[in-house]
């Protein structure tokens, strides 16, 4: 059985573990600092939120964070799922759609608009979930490092 919770102060050590394989699916590396104050942040739930899957032994496997925004095209906010990963291990269990659905229960309660977000083109494994349970709008990211 797993369960979805709130990330709290004391689920940093299993967190942080989680965010490295996170960090390195991705092929990147953040200073700690940064991962201190994401984890801070996250915790406090005032800019930024997450919940940590954990199976039914009460291990940590699997956590996601998100944002609110305004945004021109509604009157209420959009909801940003930013990050989203599961250990290896549990992959293809459904915890992925059991966080997706945290999100978005968490969206609605909170008045949003929609939950959107962001993937490789390349990470097939996750758009087939993704396209089980939303929308691709057929959208290309870009950005501009500063």
């Amino acid at each position: 059985m797993t369960t979805i919770t709130a990330t709290v102060e004391a689920d940093f050590d299993e967190w942080s573990g989680l965010w490295r394989g996170y960090l390195t699916f991705y092929g990147t590396e953040l200073p700690d600092e940064i991962t201190t104050e994401s984890f801070r942040r996250i915790v406090e739930g005032r800019d930024l939120h997450g919940a940590v899957a954990r199976d039914g032994d009460g291990r940590a496997i699997g956590i996601v964070h998100w944002l609110t925004h305004p945004a021109t095209w509604s009157t209420s906010p959009y909801c940003y799922l930013e990050d989203l990963y599961v250990d290896g291990e549990s992959r293809g269990s459904g915890v992925g759609r059991l966080l997706i659905a945290h999100v978005r229960a968490w969206a609605v309660e909170n008045g949003c608009e929609k939950v959107y977000w962001l993937t490789q083109e390349t990470n097939m494994t996750a758009r087939a979930l993704y396209d089980s349970v939303a929308t691709h709008t057929g959208y290309t990211h870009y950005q501009i490092a500063l």
